[in-house]
Parts: C-alpha cells; sequence; structure tokens
C-alpha cells in the first residue's frame, strides 16, 4: 500500500481518543495543559509544506500518550492533518519503520507530502527522554534478579507519571518534533 492509503485508512485523533482504554486521562491531560510556544514563523513554515502525519500508536504505549498530545496540538497551529493506525493492526507498515532495524517501538510520525511521499520521520522518543529512559532502566536490577518485574513496574510507574506530569518533557518533545520538521 502507499503512505497515501495507509493515511486514508488511519483514524481520526478524535476516533482513536474515543476509542482509547488505556492512558486516555493522562493523554487528554497533556493536551489540556500543553501550550505551544509563540513560534508563528514556525508554523506558517510548516503549512506552507503542506504536509500530512500518520502515526503509529497504541493506547497502552507511555511514549505515546506523552507525544501524541504534543503532535496534535503542532498539527492544528500548522493546519497539519493526522491520522492514527494501530501498530498491532498495521505491521505491514510498522515493519517499515522499525527502530533501530529489529524493534517496533511506537509511536512512530511518518510526514508525508501531497503526493503521499514520506518526507520525514519521527520517533519513538525524543533523544533526551530517550537519555532519562536509558538512565531509569540503568538502576533496575539484572533481569533474573528476583526483584527485577517489581522495580521494573516502579520504574514505568514513575516514567509515566513523569511523562504526565513534568511540562519540561512535553518541551522538550515539541523542540525534537520541531526540529524533524524544521529538516523536512
Amino acid at each position: 500500500m502507499s503512505l497515501n492509503e495507509w493515511y486514508e485508512k488511519g483514524l481520526d485523533p478524535d476516533e482513536y481518543i474515543e476509542a482509547m482504554n488505556v492512558n486516555k486521562e493522562d493523554l487528554l491531560h497533556i493536551y489540556d495543559n500543553f501550550s505551544l510556544p509563540a513560534d508563528e514563523a514556525f508554523f506558517e513554515e510548516i503549512r506552507s509544506k503542506n504536509l500530512r502525519a500518520i502515526i503509529l500508536t497504541e493506547d497502552w504505549c507511555g511514549d505515546a500518550m506523552l507525544n501524541m498530545p504534543i503532535l496534535l496540538k503542532i498539527s492544528e497551529a500548522a493546519n497539519m492533518p493526522v491520522k492514527a493506525l494501530l501498530r498491532d493492526d498495521n505491521l505491514e507498515l510498522m515493519d517499515q519503520y522499525l527502530t533501530n532495524g529489529t524493534a517496533r517501538s511506537i509511536p512512530i510520525i511518518i510526514f508525508i507530502n501531497t503526493e503521499g511521499k514520506g518526507v520525514g520521520k519521527w520517533g519513538p522518543r525524543a533523544p533526551k527522554i530517550q537519555a532519562y529512559i536509558d538512565e531509569a532502566r540503568a538502576q533496575l536490577p539484572p533481569k533474573d534478579a528476583s526483584d527485577f518485574e517489581e522495580k521494573q513496574k516502579q520504574v514505568h510507574r514513575f516514567i509515566s507519571k513523569s511523562y504526565r506530569d513534568n511540562q519540561d518533557n512535553w518541551s522538550i518533545v515539541y523542540e525534537s518534533i520541531k526540529e524533524t520538521l524544521k529538516t523536512i
């Protein structure tokens, strides 16, 4: 399938959010509380490119919970339509955008032009967020330790809360997506 066909297959953001069973409240919290910086020249630049975006996502993904509302705010300011595709239902597309050539990490945002050509990709995390995750994971005991699963759950809860409540993370994601869009 072409990227235009994938895009047409996608859900409108409102449809996707309405159908969410996990992380919906936290995603909406970020959306409702994140304010875009006064960046009109950037938004005008993106408007002039007539881009659309496909986001590969799943509602259980904490990174998607953080990144999608920031993308939606950018898309609204830049008149850039967005469609959401569930990763697990669209592995043929997902497998074209593997992280490190092996991982089906999400979210992945695929930017396409009016002809439906892929002109940019972002995700699954901003580099500064990835460093934060790597640091948190480095504190975990070895995988064969008796308390590994418990400690891993604690780390995931901490990260999710940080994603939801730490507005610095929101700004980091915004700047990272902006950087990608400026290179298109």
